[in-house]
């Protein structure tokens, strides 16, 4: 999923929004990727601009005929900031049944699932 040019995009995208190179401005964003079964595309909603170590990812918004498959978020890396999921990170990722993604400076980490679990069927947020 992360080598695909839509999500790849997303996530330079949401990089470089976060202001990682300035030490007053940098913040977490993210969003949410989801699939559509019937054509095949991928679409991208970003969340609004969360804080300097935090974001609030708990509300997807529902998107036609598509379901939530993942979800992504930035860590600035810098004095105070994990680059590495976080603790909340990982206890999301395991109530979500969808993979994570965390990106920062040093990589891009994936935690919880491999993919949605239960796939495109039941409810199109959170599958759990």
């Amino acid at each position: 999923m992360q080598n695909d040019p839509t999500v790849r995009a997303a996530f330079a995208a949401a990089w470089a929004d976060s202001f990682p190179d300035d030490p007053l401005l940098r913040h977490e964003e993210g969003g949410f990727i989801y699939y559509n079964p019937g054509t095949g595309t991928i679409a991208i909603r970003r969340t609004p601009p969360g804080w300097r170590s935090e974001l609030d990812l708990s509300k997807p918004p529902l998107v036609r005929d598509s379901f939530l498959v993942a979800i992504f978020h930035t860590h600035p890396n810098a004095i105070g900031f994990m680059p590495n999921p976080s603790r909340e990170d990982h206890d999301l990722a395991d109530d979500a049944g969808i993979p994570f993604f965390t990106i920062s400076e040093e990589q891009t980490y994936v935690i919880g699932p491999d993919r949605r679990i239960g796939g495109c069927t039941g409810p199109a947020g959170y599958p759990i």
